[in-house]
């Protein structure tokens, strides 16, 4: 289990373009994959700028959360999140870790999130609060 969470955090730290690199990998580049990919990629800006005025934050279970905002930003989130469970759903799936183990590879991803999230950005911790970083 260590060495899988390190794998994960591996692919989580040097980004998505080097999946193909780690223990623990996207083995086939489905259609669903590279659309996720390019989705997140599409809305990066977009979402960087709602976590930036606080409508929106990292949670402690590996997706951003709508804190506030319009309708649309909602949807922007919520497209991020539905990218990051296909993503996330995929990893486990391809390399057969068990129904058992999304979960773990969320929170894998969330600490990570947190981590790379930018000063004054919201952030969730493992216990369930809300703060700035």
């Amino acid at each position: 289990m260590k060495k899988f969470l390190m794998a994960v955090l591996m692919m989580v730290v040097l980004g998505a373009g080097t999946l193909a690199y780690a223990a623990y990998d996207i083995k086939t580049m489905t259609p669903q994959v590279k659309a996720a990919l390019e989705g997140r990629k599409e809305r990066f800006s977009s979402l960087k700028q709602l976590k930036a005025q606080g409508i929106a934050g990292e949670n402690n279970r590996g997706y951003v959360e709508a804190l506030g905002g319009s309708a649309a930003d909602k949807a922007l989130v919520n497209a991020e999140n539905a990218d990051r469970r296909a993503i996330y759903q995929t990893i486990v799936e391809q390399n057969e870790l068990g129904s058992g183990t999304l979960a773990t590879v969320e929170a894998v991803f969330a600490g990570v999130q947190r981590d790379k999230a930018d000063a004054g950005e919201k952030i969730q911790s493992v216990a369930g609060q809300w703060m700035s970083k």
